[in-house]
């Protein structure tokens, strides 16, 4: 059976979670480079503001996927928790672009 077409909310959430794992990757490299080697605390002002932002506006994506793609109350709560974890945003993504809760 093919892959039901993601639709345009689907896509939104689909970078969201991208972005917001992005600048969660940078982030923990900014924290390694800020507390383990002591060399710059660069990457952590820059990923700091740069997750902060993309955490409010994943947050806001998911709930909007959520209402809009009709997702049952546990994909709409493992969307909002994922956005804890570092990384979690990505293997969720997948995962409902699988179970097709990003579909039309």
């Amino acid at each position: 059976m093919p892959p039901s077409p993601i639709s345009p909310a689907g896509r939104l959430f689909a970078a969201a979670a991208f972005f917001e794992a992005l600048t969660w990757a940078g982030l923990l490299a900014g924290m390694f480079l800020k507390y383990v080697t002591g060399t710059t605390e660069l990457g952590v002002w820059l990923f700091g503001r740069l997750h902060g932002a993309a955490f409010v506006a994943y947050v806001a994506v998911a709930l909007f996927a959520a209402v809009r793609l009709r997702w049952p109350w546990w994909a709409a709560l493992a969307a909002l928790a994922a956005a804890i974890p570092p990384l979690a945003t990505l293997p969720l993504e997948i995962w409902f672009r699988r179970r097709g809760l990003l579909a039309r």
